[in-house]
């Protein structure tokens, strides 16, 4: 009995990671075939918009530019009335945590929330952000703060599609990564602003891309130097990473 209890215990520590795998792997396929009907339905939005593409001047009423479009393309996709959690393509299976990230939370404490970011109603209920940077405004003058982005631009301006983030998973934006979770992200200091306890580079993402093709990615990310610079799209990445955040 003892021998046959452990032969068990054995197969199951060999099975246990092969399963995790191919969940992770079933999770990807799905958030893989998400961003390309969400992509599909931007570049048809955009299509009826003279080329350009979903920016918050649209009369969206939305804060957070990051997620204005979804109220702005949706329709496109088959999706009518108040946006709601039952909202299933822009729902990320494996989006089950994320990092409250705002400055204004001066808690110096972790900022993890064992929630779901497409449950939150001010991400619209998505776990899906497009590539709105530009249409921050932060700072006034010399001390203004430009962060690159293709909200409000024409699609065919943009001069490398295929390198150029449309819509990606909302970690992409800090990074961490929903598929291959790490340690706690940063905390907040009490200067207010966030400096990273684990400097999360080359986290993992959904990504998808102005010519509509979407891959799995890694995240350039670098260490703060002012209030913004925690963001990954606050800057392009360095030669060898396979996007972004700019439309020139």
């Amino acid at each position: 009995m003892l021998v046959v209890i452990v032969v068990i215990a054995i197969l199951a520590a060999l099975l246990l990671p092969v399963l995790s795998a191919a969940k992770h792997k079933t999770q990807r396929t799905v958030c893989l075939n998400n961003l390309r009907q969400i992509n599909l339905g931007v570049r048809m939005y955009s299509d009826d918009a003279n080329d350009k593409s979903p920016g918050k001047t649209a009369g969206t009423g939305k804060t957070f530019v990051f997620d204005a479009y979804k109220e702005l393309m949706k329709s496109y996709v088959g999706l009518r009335g108040t946006s709601s959690a039952h909202d299933k393509l822009f729902a990320c299976p494996a989006d089950v945590y994320y990092y409250r990230w705002l400055v204004a939370e001066r808690s110096g404490t972790s900022t993890y929330v064992a929630e779901s970011w497409c449950a939150q109603s001010n991400s619209d209920y998505s776990s899906y952000v497009f590539n709105a940077g530009n249409q921050l405004d932060i700072g006034r003058g010399k001390g203004r703060i430009a962060m690159p982005g293709i909200a409000g631009m024409t699609l065919s301006s943009i001069k490398h599609p295929s390198r150029t983030v449309l819509v990606t998973e909302a970690p992409a934006l800090i990074p961490f990564s929903w598929h291959q979770p790490k340690k706690l992200l940063f905390q907040m200091m009490q200067s207010g602003l966030c400096s990273p306890t684990t400097a999360l580079n080359n986290s993992m993402n959904m990504v998808s891309f102005v010519d509509g093709h979407v891959s799995y990615v890694k995240i350039y990310f670098q260490l703060p130097t002012n209030s913004m610079s925690w963001f990954a799209c606050a800057y392009n990445p360095p030669d060898g990473y396979d996007y972004q955040w700019s439309g020139d």
